[in-house]
């Protein structure tokens, strides 16, 4: 499916500030750039990179002096996502079993304290055999316990901070989902995403659990259709693949986002318990 995504972020700048920026749709086997254009005005001089095998694209730039800027993106992505039944039995990969690159996944980080949830985790989920069944369990009960509060919550907020008040956002949903599954020794990972439907406009945030040996995707926000997503970076959490981070002094004034269907054969595929199959954006 065909995606029309965009994003414009307006900064001033105090003094002189590098910035980082997460904001390019991901090349992936399921995701195919058509088009991509990046302009900045005023113009800076701006370089690409990536690490940890390529899971984001990530810009940095640096504007020296006192300023406004803007930053915009713009690109034409046809994904293809990889759906299970999920009523077929996922085998559970052993640890021992599992890839170097997988590995750390299973390990608490700063935003998702696995290590201070196992009690939890095996007390509301511990006895459920299959392991797809498991990650479901795991999202209702965060979509059932939690409410979405937009603005409820900052950028110190952990998936422990979550547990205790009850309240979050995308991101917030997405942590404690990846610290509930690793404390169960499944590997999780953070996704931030362009997302279609999603009101307000923003990035928006989810999570994907290594089952069967691949990545599926679950949001237990569910405030967009699963097959909607356009994928911008994986991390072990939010700190792995923040839309944008700031060295120095510089303030967000404006930001403006965007995802559009650019195809008419669109068939929403919106969460539903009773149906659900797993999806896969690898």
């Amino acid at each position: 499916m065909k995606f029309n995504i965009q994003s414009e972020i307006t900064y001033e700048v105090i003094s002189p500030t590098t910035f980082i920026f997460n904001i390019h749709a991901l090349r992936t086997n399921s995701q195919q750039i058509i088009t991509e254009n990046l302009t900045l005005n005023p113009q800076l001089h701006v370089d690409e990179f990536s690490y940890n095998s390529g899971s984001g694209r990530f810009l940095r730039l640096k504007s020296m002096e006192s300023s406004t800027f803007t930053i915009s993106y713009s690109a034409l992505v046809d994904t293809h996502y990889t759906i299970f039944d999920q009523r077929q039995e996922f085998q559970t990969v052993p640890v021992v079993e599992l890839d170097g690159e997988i590995i750390p996944f299973l390990f608490p980080s700063r935003y998702c304290q696995s290590d201070k949830l196992q009690k939890l985790a095996y007390k509301e989920f511990g006895a459920i055999s299959n392991i797809y069944s498991k990650v479901l369990a795991i999202t209702d009960w965060i979509y059932n316990n939690v409410e979405y509060v937009s603005g409820s919550t900052d950028s110190e907020t952990s998936a422990l901070d979550t547990i205790t008040e009850r309240t979050g956002v995308c991101r917030d949903f997405a942590h404690l989902g990846i610290a509930l599954c690793r404390a169960l020794s499944i590997p999780a990972r953070y996704l931030t995403c362009y997302a279609y439907t999603l009101q307000p406009p923003d990035f928006h945030a989810c999570f994907e659990a290594y089952i069967g040996g691949n990545w599926i995707v679950f949001d237990a926000t569910r405030l967009v259709p699963l097959n909607s997503l356009v994928k911008i970076a994986n991390g072990r959490d939010a700190a792995d693949a923040a839309v944008a981070s700031i060295f120095g002094n510089a303030s967000s004034k404006s930001i403006r986002v965007s995802c559009e269907v650019a195809e008419d054969n669109f068939t929403p595929f919106w969460y539903n318990e009773n149906v659900l199959n797993g999806f896969s954006m690898q």
